[in-house]
């Protein structure tokens, strides 16, 4: 992409997420980002063919700076799973208006599909921690699934809990060290 596509790019993320801090996701128009955005419609579309594929674009983003981003500015240099859960914590923790509108609204089940395709990949690249005869396909859906439902409640307790202690509770919960 060149500047002005990533420009025009930022400003319609700015322009959801600016709405996202006001409104549920399934409330959105396209209009309302476009007109936030201050973009035309052919400008929108060129970008992102539905609200769906925006949000899809959204949490690659986003993800992308939680999965892929090295090193964390949060936590020290620690590689191990707890390092990067309370890694994963901080950045939902920056990004909680954000989360909380789409995790609130129809399209949260959508959202929390892209994260456990990440939260998988994350886990498989410890499975060996584990010191278990379960299957491997049956302990990476626990793990993700269970570690999905946790950030749910977390955000419903407003992350009461530093993303620290809830990383090392769910490590505890898990037996791997």
């Amino acid at each position: 992409m060149d500047r002005r596509q990533l420009k025009t790019r930022k400003a319609i993320f700015k322009a959801f997420r600016n709405l996202l801090e006001k409104k549920r996701y399934d409330r959105i128009t396209v209009q309302e980002i476009i007109d936030e955005a201050d973009v035309g419609r052919s400008t929108f579309y060129s970008h992102f063919e539905t609200k769906d594929l925006l949000l899809n674009a959204m949490c690659e983003d986003m993800f992308y700076h939680i999965f892929e981003n090295d090193p964390c500015p949060y936590v020290g240099k620690d590689h191990d799973l707890e390092g990067e859960l309370s890694h994963t914590l901080w950045h939902i923790r920056d990004s909680k208006t954000d989360l909380s509108g789409i995790l609130l609204s129809d399209s949260g089940e959508l959202f929390m599909q892209y994260f456990k395709e990440h939260l998988y990949t994350m886990f498989e690249h410890h499975i060996e921690s584990f010191k278990t005869d379960v299957p491997k396909d049956f302990l990476l859906n626990h793990l993700v699934g269970s570690f999905a439902e946790m950030v749910k409640w977390w955000l419903k307790e407003n992350m009461k809990t530093s993303p620290e202690a809830t990383a090392k509770y769910f490590i505890e919960l898990t037996k791997i060290n």
